[in-house]
């Protein structure tokens, strides 16, 4: 694996003062094996459209909870034709009513929260990984988003030992919101994620 053979401590350094732009050019030298992840989320146009800018064909793995805003699917549906994306979709192998009657729609409290995250979120994932097997994944995790996230940097490693790259990481939301507004990008201000459940909470994908 990629991740594996390289200096993260030290890319890491070489990488910060670099833009995103550098950064993705950067990594998908690496290997021809890269995929990237969005939720289609508050910011994921950002990243859309910065790495097909690079990597026209790559794929984009979305994993839909199948508790999206009907908002969300049209800023997907948007984003999708406007850039051309690779799309590989995934959801659970239940369907929302059959989630629903089994384990319900649990609060983070309930005891059967973590099967319900499992359903929705956590095994299609690791589904797509394993079907791509990819060696980089592009991410847009940012640092203050939460605490895992702040131990990370714009390279990691997965647990299994994908190098994952985040080019944005040191951005805020203000340098997020002008680059949006620069480039005449839209905003899913309306994104919810039941697994998320919480700004200060992490989603599960970058738990693997």
């Amino acid at each position: 694996m990629i991740g594996q053979t390289i200096d993260i401590a030290y890319w890491n350094q070489v990488l910060k003062d670099k833009t995103p732009d550098e950064i993705i050019d950067w990594a998908l030298r690496l290997t021809n094996n890269n995929i990237v992840t969005t939720s289609f989320g508050v910011y994921s146009e950002v990243l859309l459209s910065t790495i097909t800018k690079h990597s026209n064909d790559i794929k984009v793995i979305w994993c839909d909870t199948l508790y999206n805003q009907p908002s969300t699917y049209e800023h997907a549906e948007n984003i999708t034709e406007k850039y051309h994306l690779n799309l590989r979709k995934y959801q659970s192998l239940l369907s929302k009513e059959e989630v629903e009657k089994t384990i319900g729609f649990p609060s983070l409290e309930d005891d059967n929260f973590d099967q319900f995250s499992e359903v929705v979120k956590l095994e299609p994932f690791k589904r797509a990984l394993k079907e791509h097997n990819p060696e980089v994944w592009f991410t847009n995790i940012r640092v203050r988003q939460t605490e895992l996230r702040n131990k990370k940097d714009i390279l990691s490693l997965s647990k299994n030992g994908i190098l994952k790259v985040s080019p944005f990481y040191y951005w805020t939301d203000a340098d997020l919101d002008a680059y949006v507004t620069k480039h005449n990008l839209t905003k899913n201000v309306d994104y919810f994620d039941p697994i998320k459940a919480l700004q200060s909470r992490e989603c599960g994908i970058h738990l693997q």
